[in-house]
C-alpha cells in the first residue's frame, strides 16, 4: 500500500525549506529516520518564533502564541489541529513545557537592556525546545550547552530583525546616527564571541544552529542578514557541524 503525502504537512515543510535552503545540504547528514521529523520541529521552532518576534505590532503575534499553546496542550492529549502535529504530535515528547515557556518567548520581543539580560529572558524557550529535542532525537540533557542553544536563538532573532533585536548596550555603543545594522553587526560579534561551533546534542539541531552560526559570521562581516549560504558553504559547514 502506498503512503499518500498530505499536502498540508508538505505546505508547512517547504514554508520554513524556503526560509533555510541550505537544509537541503544538511539533511542527508540527518539519520534517514528522523528527517522528517526534523524538519518539522524546526518549522515548529520557526513558527513560535516568528509569532513572537515578526511585525511591528505585538498584538497578532501574542494571539498566535496563545493559539500554539492551546495546540500543544492539545498535543499532549492526543489532539491535533495544525499540520505539523501529523508528524509530531505521536512523539512522546514535553509538549506541555513547550506551552508553559511561550510567555517567557513572547516576552523575549521587548528590547533588553544588555546581552545578559537578552540570553536571560529566553531561558525558559530554550529549556524547553532542548527537552523537547532530546525526546525527539534521542541524547541527554547537556550534551548541547545551555548557551549555545540560546545563542542560536538569539541568533536568529539578530538576523531576521536587525537593529531592532539589538540590546540597548550595543545600540548605545553605535551612536546616534550610526548606518543602519552597525549596532545589529557589533551584537552579532557579541554572540560569535560567547557561542563556539555547536558541538553534541542532537545532530538535526546541530547541523541547523551551524547553518545559523555561519549566516551570522557572515553578517557581522557585512554581508546581508538574510542572504542565503552558498550551496558549496552550506555542504562544508553542515559536513563539518555532523563531524563535531
Amino acid at each position: 500500500m502506498m503512503n499518500v503525502r498530505d499536502p498540508a504537512v508538505d505546505s508547512a515543510l517547504d514554508k520554513w525549506r524556503t526560509q533555510w535552503p541550505g537544509w537541503t545540504f544538511a539533511e542527508p547528514f540527518v539519520p534517514m529516520l528522523h528527517r522528517e521529523r526534523a524538519i518539522a520541529w524546526l518549522a515548529l521552532r520557526g513558527e513560535l518564533m516568528a509569532a513572537a518576534w515578526g511585525g511591528e505590532d505585538p498584538r497578532p503575534g501574542e494571539m498566535k502564541l496563545g493559539w500554539w499553546a492551546e495546540e500543544l496542550q492539545g498535543w499532549k492529549q492526543g489532539v491535533r489541529r495544525h499540520p505539523l502535529g501529523n508528524v509530531l504530535q505521536r512523539e512522546a515528547a514535553a509538549w506541555d513545557a513547550l506551552a508553559a515557556s511561550l510567555p517567557a518567548l513572547m516576552a523575549s520581543r521587548e528590547r533588553a537592556g544588555t546581552g545578559d539580560e537578552a540570553f536571560l529572558r529566553l531561558e525558559p524557550f530554550a529549556k524547553a525546545i532542548s527537552g523537547v529535542a532530546i525526546a525527539l532525537f534521542g541524547g541527554r540533557v547537556g550534551t548541547a550547552p545551555g548557551k549555545n542553544v540560546l545563542a542560536s536563538l538569539l541568533a536568529e532573532r539578530v538576523l531576521t530583525g536587525g537593529d531592532a533585536a539589538v540590546p540597548l548596550e550595543f545600540v548605545a555603543q553605535a551612536g546616534e546616527g550610526a548606518p543602519p545594522l552597525t549596532a545589529a553587526r557589533a551584537w552579532a560579534r557579541a554572540l560569535l564571541e560567547r557561542w563556539p561551533p555547536p558541538h553534541g546534542g542532537a545532530v538535526p539541531g546541530r547541523l541547523h544552529a551551524s547553518l545559523v552560526r555561519e549566516r551570522l559570521r557572515r553578517f557581522a562581516a557585512g554581508g546581508e542578514p538574510n542572504k542565503p549560504l552558498s550551496a558549496w558553504r552550506a555542504l562544508l559547514t553542515s559536513w563539518q557541524a555532523a563531524r563535531r
